[in-house]
């Protein structure tokens, strides 16, 4: 079968999670024998360079300049009849991307678009060919959250008129599409109550377990961990590790004085970066995260807004690890509380989570072994992939 990939963004490199699903994807797919082409857009200077990284697993790859779209462009579209979803190219707003595609559909069995306003406007094409888009999330939900988080008035009026204008998107850009796939349930949820007649479907992400090899948890008697992992450059994230080292940890190092946190990952502001001394290390983006996580004791994830499934969570998993974990961050895994994780939703919550597994190494353990074998069940690319194929009606 050959597929073409329209993508919001190339599939290197991984740390930049929109990247994920589409680096392991294309990687499924040609394994399986299946014949790709990719499509997308970057905005990366080095993106150019790096196309070497994964070109083998395509037959061609384009990469286009991500098209620029401000404020008016948007409500123009809203507003004009007819103007939502373009019917040529000189209307769309990357009117390369559209020809791209218009020259290549007479040669494919099948479409996935992997984004969601980048790439929508392409329906009127590929509808020619069973298709399926994957917006990943419900980016009004997102702002909905963000919305919850801003303190200031302009803040909370400025992130408002984002969640109108988001709304007003996702009720009507899915329209027409085959198949839209979203990577939780939460989201899935959040999309049906905009407009119910979507053709959605949910499917997660996976791990691949070639980079997270079983380990014989233990918590050390003497120094024990606990780790978060995240991109900074996600604001999400960066309030979740803030959060974690000024409020969640002052309170579990009162209780355990010897414990350390480790701040893991890439482009770490200065706010962060500041809080780096001994007992409290920001280690900025790492080649391999799994060692980390292999001598951590507990993976703490206290995100307050976002949407999604959360990558760092289930790496956290497939390393073994137990979670203390937010609601939200648990989002599309199916955490069960006392048998994977411990929730929270404040600081002292979370904090009375971390304590209690430090003190019971055996229920640390058992829930880390049980995080594995869930990871191992449900959340492989393998299977991943198995559910895309179905849902373009594909299957090998």
């Amino acid at each position: 079968m050959r597929l073409l990939l329209i993508s919001r963004c190339p599939p290197h490199p991984v740390h930049l999670g929109d990247r994920l699903i589409i680096h392991h994807l294309s990687r499924e797919f040609a394994q399986r024998g299946h014949t790709l082409d990719l499509l997308a857009f970057y905005d990366r200077p080095t993106d150019p360079d790096e196309v070497t990284v994964y070109r083998d697993r395509f037959r061609e790859v384009l990469l286009i300049p991500a098209a620029q779209r401000g404020g008016l462009s948007y409500l123009r579209r809203l507003l004009l009849p007819g103007a939502l979803f373009p019917t040529q190219a000189q209307a769309a707003w990357s009117a390369q991307m559209w020809r791209s595609i218009e020259a290549r559909l007479p040669q494919v069995d099948r479409v996935m678009c992997f984004g969601g306003i980048q790439v929508y406007e392409y329906q009127t094409l590929v509808k020619r060919k069973p298709n399926l888009i994957v917006p990943y999330e419900s980016y009004s939900l997102f702002l909905k959250r963000a919305l919850g988080q801003e303190v200031s008035l302009q803040g909370r009026i400025r992130v408002g008129l984002m969640m109108t204008l988001a709304r007003a998107y996702e009720r009507r850009m899915f329209r027409g599409f085959d198949r839209v796939s979203v990577l939780t349930d939460v989201d899935a949820a959040a999309l049906r109550n905009l407009e119910p007649s979507l053709p959605l479907t949910v499917i997660p992400n996976g791990i691949d377990l070639r980079d997270f090899p079983p380990t014989r948890f233990e918590i050390p008697k003497t120094t024990p961990q606990l780790i978060f992992v995240g991109n900074y450059e996600y604001a999400p994230n960066a309030d979740a590790a803030l959060f974690l080292a000024h409020e969640i940890f002052p309170l579990v190092q009162a209780q355990i004085p010897h414990v350390q946190l480790l701040l893991v990952g890439n482009a770490p502001p200065d706010s962060l970066q500041a809080l780096n001394r001994p007992g409290l290390i920001v280690t900025g983006r790492v080649p391999e995260v799994y060692p980390l996580l292999a001598d951590a004791s507990v993976f703490v994830c206290p995100l307050r807004y976002g949407a999604g499934i959360k990558n760092k969570v289930l790496e956290g998993m497939a390393a073994g690890l137990p979670l203390v974990v937010t609601p939200l961050s648990a989002d599309g895994i199916g955490l069960i509380e006392g048998v994977h994780a411990h929730f929270g939703t404040d600081a002292p919550q979370l904090a009375k989570g971390v304590i209690a597994l430090l003190r019971s190494p055996e229920q640390a353990r058992r829930m880390g072994q049980d995080n594995r074998a869930l990871i191992e069940a449900k959340f492989t690319w393998g299977a991943v992939a198995d559910q895309y194929l179905q849902a373009l009606g594909a299957e090998d």
